[in-house]
């Protein structure tokens, strides 16, 4: 049961309890009502600590009304087992409620329930045993209280399940707006951050990074069957949606910070970028965004969580990449008149001659190839690059455009032609070899 109400094929078998009763069961009980209330609230309040403020008469008076409703509720339905309990049972919701908006379990609710049902078990039994109760209504009375304990628990429930699942819609809408105003560009104002901050229930820390991750919908997309929305530490803020997730991570720098992540989006790729101030918070997410979308083309790996300051080079030759292709037309150009595949072996020779500071014999082993093939190369080298290959600023803007066309040329399928490294820089911006 979720919501207290029984199903019909149960509400008979409770009904039937209570008509088992005499008719006069009521009025022989109504006279001990008033003890038999004191004696509950009194066992509560001693047994049960969460119940023990002596000095809040607001509450205790909740107390002892919920407990005489309870009793009232009872012996109405002994008087009449077709009496409508749906005023027993908001209250009961009420009070589930109420339990939730105070920030309690319903442990200590439970374990007043069932203390109550003992201490009204064990007054009955003496009436009973002083003759002052027929003993022939003691069973049934012990399986019509059970059962309208059961009600009033479902009821309680019913009512904090309602409560904490607002509750938690509230806050989380409060965190994602707080995920907003700390990625905002301008920034807003610190105080603004910090009066949401605490509506959220989120300590402010000194410095955040932002996560981006692809979201469960993108997973499902990859034929990887049904994926539910990660979990991430409860200090964290989350906001997953279709095929993306950001995630703010509080003081990165921290203990288990990373590791923490990592195991919540394992299987999700996902990026961390720098760890910022507060007021930064746009051009931690900037990165990110442009990391995953590295990950998502090749240039960047595709396993693991992955670090921007791991990747700064990469993130810097992908910012704009018109720019390369320019670098790319003005100094790589002369290749295109060489054919192909001649053309990708002496592009790849010269960027790794330019990377091992012009060593041809480093580059022979770094290319597993004899150093003889590394001299007749260059020389080729030599030949169609001419004074450029001696000019220092040549040879670093070279080494980017280079650099960047490696890590973004496509897979090549078998007998198709290679990408030209001059003058069609623009294409294949895919996944890297």
């Amino acid at each position: 049961m979720v919501d207290g109400a029984h199903t019909t094929a149960e509400r008979p078998t409770i009904n039937t309890a209570f008509r088992s009763f005499p008719a006069e069961l009521h009025d022989q009980l109504r006279p001990f009502l008033g003890d038999l209330t004191d004696d509950v609230v009194r066992a509560i309040r001693t047994e049960i600590a969460e119940y023990a403020r002596p000095m809040d008469e607001t509450y205790m008076h909740v107390v002892h009304r919920g407990v005489e409703q309870a009793l009232e509720g009872f012996l109405a339905r002994v008087a009449d087992s077709e009496t409508d309990w749906e005023d027993v049972k908001a209250t009961y919701q009420r009070i589930g409620r109420g339990e939730a908006d105070e920030g309690r379990s319903l442990d200590s609710f439970q374990a007043a329930l069932r203390l109550g049902a003992r201490v009204t078990w064990r007054r009955v039994s003496e009436l009973v045993q002083a003759d002052r109760l027929p003993p022939h209504v003691l069973v049934a009375f012990g399986e019509a209280m059970f059962l309208h304990l059961d009600e009033m628990a479902a009821a309680t429930t019913a009512g904090y399940t309602e409560a904490r699942l607002h509750t938690a819609g509230e806050l989380q809408q409060r965190r994602s707006r707080l995920i907003d105003l700390l990625t905002a560009d301008p920034p807003v104002s610190p105080e603004a951050i910090a009066d949401l901050a605490h509506t959220a229930q989120w300590p402010v820390p000194k410095e955040i990074a932002l996560v981006v991750s692809e979201g469960p919908d993108a997973v499902r997309g990859a034929g990887k069957g049904e994926a539910a929305r990660p979990i991430v530490p409860p200090g964290f803020l989350a906001r997953f949606e279709g095929q993306s997730g950001v995630i703010v991570v509080p003081d990165p720098e921290g203990p288990g910070r990373q590791r923490a992540i990592t195991a919540a989006l394992r299987g999700l790729r996902a990026t961390l970028g720098p760890t910022v101030a507060l007021d930064e918070g746009a051009r931690s997410l900037r990165w990110a965004r442009d990391a995953l979308d590295l990950v998502r083309r090749g240039a960047l790996p595709a396993t693991g969580l992955v670090r921007c300051t791991d990747h700064l080079a990469t993130l810097l030759l992908f910012r704009d990449e018109d720019l390369v292709d320019a670098l790319a037309r003005q100094h790589l150009g002369p290749l295109d008149a060489v054919r192909s595949p001649q053309r990708e072996r002496l592009a790849e020779t010269l960027l790794c001659w330019l990377s091992c500071a012009r060593n041809a014999s480093e580059v022979a082993q770094r290319l597993a190839v004899h150093p003889q093939t590394v001299r007749y190369r260059l020389r080729q080298l030599e030949e169609v690059f001419g004074d450029r290959l001696r000019d220092d600023t040549a040879q670093f803007e070279m080494q980017l455009a280079l650099r960047a066309l490696s890590l973004r040329r496509p897979p090549e399928a078998p007998g198709a032609p290679a990408a030209r490294p001059g003058a069609a820089t623009g294409a294949g911006r895919e996944r890297t070899p």
